[in-house]
């Protein structure tokens, strides 16, 4: 799975009916504006699906996760605004039902203290409060913004929406992640115990090898092109003190084709072992980058 330049975020925007619906479709329209300014792709209800074109209702929910599941494999994350109170139970419904197992971020808009007649006030604050309860109820991680309420425009959602961004390259490039262990961990070093298991269950598969059969492979190597090659790489990366010897610099790099052929046909996403190599990425292993 190569780097994905760009990402799709899954955009829910919620309303009440008791409500502005003027309020939550002028919101719907600036949150898309601000994706496709910062460069993000959505996937988003046709405004003509429900009837204030945000999700509101139970039917609503239904057509917003059909939609997020046919998208499956494009939407990387799912984006929550609220412009107002919004449904708590149509949302979470939605994200429920689609079943895409990625980063949710939620978002509620401020209330501008001149206008909280009834045919103006948001109170995005509370309905915050009742969205993420109710995603903790069903057990649904959720991301949250830097401030409970803010705006859709300016620096903090941009921020925000970028490390959700962030958020979203990490969980989704180590969710099938293989990591290569070679030997066993210094014993005098607990704090680089990991468990196999809770690995596994997030989809990250351990791959383990014996100390020994890596040094027995860097050995049978002895002097070849492959090896040669590997020290002049080593030796252009930094400057090598004197008290180096030679033959330590062909055993570094005899350790490091050994352990390349070993990663070769396995497409790790990345190694780890004790002697710190670093290891070549190959074309099929996923990337993740911040």
């Amino acid at each position: 799975m190569a780097y994905k330049q760009t990402l799709t975020f899954g955009l829910i925007v919620g309303t009440r009916n008791i409500f502005s619906a003027e309020v939550a479709q002028a919101s719907r329209g600036v949150a898309i504006r601000r994706l496709e300014k910062l460069g993000f792709n959505y996937v988003i209800l046709p405004v003509d699906e429900t009837p204030t074109g945000c999700v509101e209702t139970y039917q609503d929910a239904l057509k917003c996760a059909k939609l997020f599941s046919e998208k499956r494999n494009e939407i990387d994350g799912i984006l929550v605004v609220l412009p107002n109170f919004g449904d708590e139970v149509s949302i979470v419904t939605a994200i429920r039902s689609a079943q895409l197992n990625v980063p949710i971020m939620v978002q509620a808009c401020d209330d501008d203290n001149e206008k909280v007649d009834v045919r103006s006030r948001r109170d995005a604050f509370c309905g915050k409060i009742s969205v993420c309860n109710n995603l903790y109820q069903n057990g649904i991680p959720f991301t949250d913004t830097t401030f409970h309420t803010q705006p859709l425009e300016g620096g903090l959602f941009t921020s925000d929406i970028r490390r959700f961004a962030a958020v979203c390259r990490v969980v989704n490039g180590l969710r099938k992640a293989r990591i290569g262990a070679i030997g066993t961990r210094p014993a005098g070093f607990q704090t680089v115990r990991a468990s196999e298991k809770i690995l596994q269950a997030s989809g990250i598969t351990v791959m383990p090898v014996d100390m020994s059969e890596i040094i027995f492979a860097a050995q049978k190597l002895g002097s070849s092109g492959e090896v040669a090659e590997k020290v002049k790489e080593i030796k252009a990366y930094g400057e090598i003190p004197k008290r180096i010897k030679k033959s330590w610099i062909v055993r570094q790099a005899q350790f490091s084709v050994a352990v390349e052929h070993w990663v070769a046909p396995t497409t790790f996403t990345q190694a780890q072992y004790s002697a710190g190599i670093r290891l070549k990425k190959t074309s099929a292993a996923p990337r993740v980058q911040l």
